[in-house]
């Protein structure tokens, strides 16, 4: 206290550090007869070595299966939107009719509004997604990074494998996090 009352005596003013916020951020399971993949892209450069990855759940986020992919050398848009890709395209194979897709990329939710957006090189299969969805139950949605962590640990698997894998259980490295999220637990996030 006396150290303030010196500061104050030489007309010094103090500037007190604005506290950080903090913000609660769970992942949410589907509605019942949905499944939801949450999805996101990993890129070492730009352009570098890019995978992706995603985790399918249903309504009771039970595991119903992942990918990763390793893409190459790539952006890192493409690699959010090759995820997104893969798992409409995986929905669609497996007759999953009621899709509910979540990224931490808004630039991936701004594509499902502005196809322009979409790089050149993946138009021809992001128009061919788009037909996809219009026979399912489809919605996009944004999460925040701290509330993606299975996905964000499935896309760097994808630097690991050669092309895509499909796991069917949950990998080692995601298990820890697929836990949290099944007994409903936060992650936080401060800005």
């Amino acid at each position: 206290m006396q150290e303030f009352v010196i500061l104050k005596a030489f007309n010094v003013s103090v500037h007190h550090l604005k506290a950080p916020v903090i913000k609660e951020i769970l992942w949410h399971p589907p509605l019942y007869n949905w499944i939801k993949c949450n999805t996101d892209g990993a890129a070492l450069g730009s352009p570098g070595l890019t995978s992706c990855g995603g985790i399918f759940r249903d309504y009771t986020a039970n595991f119903l299966g992942g990918f990763s992919i390793n893409i190459g050398n790539a952006y890192a848009l493409h690699a959010e939107l090759i995820g997104a890709m893969n798992a409409i395209e995986i929905a669609h194979s497996k007759g999953w009719n009621h899709l509910w897709l979540e990224s931490d990329s808004q630039l991936v939710n701004l594509a499902f509004k502005s196809s322009h957006i979409v790089p050149w090189k993946l138009r021809n299969r992001w128009f061919n997604c788009l037909e996809m969805v219009k026979s399912m139950h489809f919605r996009v949605t944004h999460i925040y990074r701290e509330g993606n962590c299975c996905a964000d640990r499935m896309a760097p698997l994808g630097i690991t494998v050669n092309g895509f894998y499909w796991w069917d259980i949950v990998p080692p490295s995601v298990k820890g996090d697929y836990i949290n999220n099944l007994m409903g637990l936060p992650s936080f996030r401060f800005h």
